[in-house]
């Protein structure tokens, strides 16, 4: 999946090149689309010599495109802060007093907190790298990899409760 970040490299490239190219690339940068609609063409006798060609104000351009980095930073990190609270919230509720820290803990030293790892053997999935009969035995069903981030933390949280940490004989 392509992030806003990675529009912005070829963004610039292809808004020195084309305006009508760049203008397409600003899809989901509405700060960006409106920097390129504002910027007035630059007469050519206005331009020194040796100047790289261009058609818009350089600096004006560069304002208009440091603030949509700012603006896509911040809707970035709103979005971090609002999956954690809904995250915390979620793990208020979890089975057995099992702390947060804990699950954090397991999580990491398993697979990193990654919920879509698989062991190199396959056999051991998600982000507490279940198998696929712990992951039954605790009411999971399908692909312990394929569930839900929010879902796996639960199931661990019901396993850890039901057996402590001895499921994660090195990582627990």
């Amino acid at each position: 999946m392509l992030t806003k970040r990675t529009y912005l490299i070829p963004f610039l490239a292809l808004a020195v090149a084309s305006p009508a190219v760049a203008l397409a690339a600003t899809d989901e940068e509405p700060r960006l689309r409106m920097a390129v609609s504002k910027a007035k063409p630059v007469s050519q006798d206005a331009r020194p010599v040796g100047a790289m060609p261009s058609t818009w104000p350089a600096a004006s351009f560069h304002r208009e495109v440091q603030a949509g980095v700012r603006e896509i930073r911040a809707a970035r990190r709103a979005r971090l802060r609002r999956e954690r609270r809904e995250r915390e919230a979620e793990f208020a509720t979890l089975p057995g007093g099992v702390s947060i820290e804990t699950l954090e803990a397991i999580a990491s030293c398993e697979s990193g907190g990654n919920p879509t790892a698989i062991s190199s053997d396959g056999s051991y999935r998600g982000k507490y790298q279940f198998s696929y009969e712990t992951w039954a035995a605790v009411g999971g069903s399908g692909d312990p990899a394929a569930a839900s981030e929010s879902e796996q933390d639960y199931r661990a949280a019901l396993l850890y409760s039901q057996s402590g940490s001895s499921p994660w004989p090195v990582c627990g």
